[in-house]
């Protein structure tokens, strides 16, 4: 007999069942209707009993424990499932005669039978179904062409407005529809963070819906905080739902489903068009989008009497918003080098107001974009913004083209040091090769390796860097370390850096030498290794020699570094001048090996926010220290939040959310005792 069938585990597993059932609750409160029954730390540890508890006896964790919520399955490849009921598309028109004829055809077929509509929003996201059993979540399948989707139950589960059991009274079998939305805060969040990665930002929130519902890290689905908006839901035979659309809506959000408020019942034409209208101005104020109306007969026995189209019911329709177009003149075309030397094409327009905003300018993206485009010199461009965030060119206004207008003649030599342009096999940008004699892409290495994420030299902003390469003092990264004293005093057609300006810029290089290995390997600005990819590539290789002696397929080996990274990164090594380089700052002192002895776990499995100015750290430094100490760092305040540290001068907005969602507040002097100095 083994140790842990000698241990009675009916305490253990009803323990867990407890803890499982008091955080669904604490959950549904929180996401369902804003409300904090607890405190973050008693929430906060609850869910770490749990966690321990799963850990030590797995064979009594339940499948839809709230642990699931964070993620952390890894999912190699999606199954493909037919689904039970197919997925139908619905009928979509952007004419309000249409509506008109929908609804004279849907009388004229219950022929004087009593009905309403349901009046709902269209979200613009991506449609899944969802399997409950006994109550329970059994499986997540997106729409795919219909009839087969991808099971995607692992990512499903970290979405937090996705019960994973129901409440009250349920079906004992239904599948439950919706889409999955990218709120835009959340999604701008996420974006600003990929910029300051080094990583391309999302295009719109759909699209990044989309792909992070097929991420194969559920962890990473989770820290996209999507939400699940549900608008149907059906059952096989033998499975009794309300009889109205609207009472059924109702019902679903009694079960625990995030059901959204915008939704109305219409008597008729009049009042469906007056909703048409109200939200085709309101919908700019949602905190997600929606690309129209959906419009279905509300009775759902009359389902069956007015039938199905091959590809779509006869009882619902999709009126959908024309997205904001305007029309306005291509004043000129600006060429922007960026600091891997790849071109952007970006038009400057004549300012006009879109969607809540003035634009003047917008990406026209690259040779191949311009073309496909057919724009001429002088054209009016067509601007949209509809569901996107950043404004895009979506054609030419013919009507307003002039009488022999040329085509748009992509520029073939560098605007800034007049070098012939590349362009790599299988890549659509053009690019200025010459890396080292090109002002803007040494000046956009430079900017981003002093950058706060990076070494964080804050003596050195633009203005500085143009004087330091203008007077041929910089020409590389390593050359700022062998800059002295005697060459900047004085230095600027008004001596622009004076005595205590060159000792401060000096002593900012001298404190740089202590900037771990992982944000010197994130400033060298190796092309797609963003913040994050330099720290897993340091913790995996340890030191620069480990890396620059690695091969693509050892590179590609660490977790999240594809192919495309790992060519990159071994590229970059291979450079004889990138060597020296390296060589250089190793001799000048710069951190060449990662050093990540936790000092202790004090902060494990607590998340804190930092705001304000601290006396015996920098921003960057308290940072560092709390994951130095086991916890984890987080940008915004939340119902998650462990604590808060403050220093001074913080924001009043921040300390306001903090005290509203009851998030214990830290003074310097309080988190250095906690963590014990």
């Amino acid at each position: 007999m083994d140790l842990f069938s000698a241990i009675d585990t009916e305490p253990i597993r009803q323990r867990m069942e407890q803890l499982v059932s008091e955080l669904d609750k604490l959950n549904y409160e929180y996401y369902m209707n804003d409300r904090s029954l607890v405190s973050d730390q008693e929430f906060d540890s609850m869910m770490r009993e749990l966690q321990d508890l799963e850990r030590q006896y797995p064979e009594l964790a339940s499948p839809l424990s709230p642990t699931k919520r964070v993620g952390g399955e890894v999912n190699k490849s999606f199954k493909q499932v037919t689904h039970r009921f197919p997925m139908l598309s619905l009928g979509n028109t952007y004419s309000i005669e249409e509506i008109e004829e929908f609804e004279a055809r849907t009388r004229r077929l219950l022929d004087g039978e009593e009905f309403s509509y349901t009046c709902e929003l269209k979200y613009d996201g991506v449609a899944i179904g969802l399997t409950y059993r006994h109550g329970q979540l059994v499986q997540a399948v997106t729409r795919g062409n219909g009839t087969v989707g991808d099971d995607i139950t692992t990512n499903a589960k970290t979405i937090a407005t996705i019960p994973l059991r129901l409440r009250g009274d349920f079906p004992d079998d239904f599948e439950a529809r919706g889409e999955v939305v990218y709120p835009f805060e959340a999604f701008e969040a996420m974006n600003r963070q990929r910029e300051a990665e080094g990583d391309e930002p999302f295009a719109n929130p759909r699209n990044a819906a989309s792909g992070s519902l097929k991420l194969q890290d559920s962890a990473e689905c989770a820290k996209r905080k999507l939400q699940f908006c549900m608008y149907f839901m059906m059952a096989p035979d033998g499975i009794a739902l309300p009889d109205t659309h609207f009472v059924r809506l109702e019902y679903a959000r009694q079960m625990g489903f995030k059901v959204q408020p915008y939704i109305k019942e219409c008597r008729d034409i009049t009042e469906i068009k007056a909703f048409i209208d109200h939200w085709d101005k309101a919908r700019w104020d949602l905190p997600f989008g929606i690309d129209g109306i959906v419009i279905k007969v509300n009775q759902t026995p009359l389902w069956d009497r007015l039938g199905l189209t091959a590809k779509s019911p006869r009882w619902a329709i999709a009126f959908k918003f024309k997205a904001e177009r305007v029309s306005t003149p291509l004043e000129s075309i600006s060429y922007q080098v960026g600091r891997t030397g790849v071109i952007t094409p970006v038009a400057n327009l004549k300012p006009v107001w879109l969607g809540g905003t003035t634009v003047k300018r917008a990406t026209l993206v690259n040779a191949d974009f311009i073309e496909k485009m057919g724009i001429c010199s002088g054209d009016n461009l067509l601007i949209e913004k509809g569901g996107e965030i950043i404004p895009k060119v979506v054609g030419v206004d013919l009507e307003q083209r002039k009488a022999g207008a040329m085509p748009i003649q992509y520029i073939t030599r560098c605007p800034e040091c007049g070098s012939l342009l590349v362009r790599a096999e299988g890549e659509a940008g053009h690019y200025c090769p010459n890396s080292d004699g090109c002002h803007p892409q040494i000046i956009g290495r430079l900017e981003h390796f002093v950058g706060r994420r990076a070494m964080n030299i804050e003596s050195l902003g633009p203005e500085r860097l143009e004087l330091l390469y203008s007077a041929d003092l910089v020409r590389n990264v390593a050359d700022l370390y062998d800059l002295r004293r005697e060459q900047l005093v004085g230095l600027g057609a008004d001596a622009t850096i004076q005595d205590k300006g060159a000792d401060n810029l000096l002593s900012a290089l001298e404190a740089s030498k202590q900037v771990p290995f992982e944000r010197v390997l994130f400033a060298l600005g190796i092309r797609y290794v963003g913040e994050v990819g330099a720290k897993k590539l340091a913790r995996y290789f340890k030191n620069i020699d480990a890396l620059m002696a690695a091969s693509e397929e050892e590179l590609a080996q660490v977790e999240d570094v594809g192919e495309v990274t790992a060519r990159a990164v071994a590229e970059w090594f291979a450079n004889d001048e990138h060597r020296a380089i390296v060589e250089r700052l190793r001799a000048a002192g710069l951190q060449m090996t990662g050093k990540w002895q936790m000092a202790t776990g004090v902060l494990e499995g607590m998340t804190l926010v930092v705001s304000g100015v601290f006396e015996h750290f920098s921003r960057d430094e308290i940072k560092a220290d709390i994951e130095n100490h086991g916890g984890k760092v987080s940008g915004s305040i939340s119902g998650k939040t462990t604590y808060l540290v403050a220093g001074e001068k913080m924001g009043p907005e921040k300390l306001k959310k903090a005290e509203r969602l009851g998030v214990k507040i830290l003074t310097e002097t309080e988190y250095l005792e906690m963590t014990g100095r």
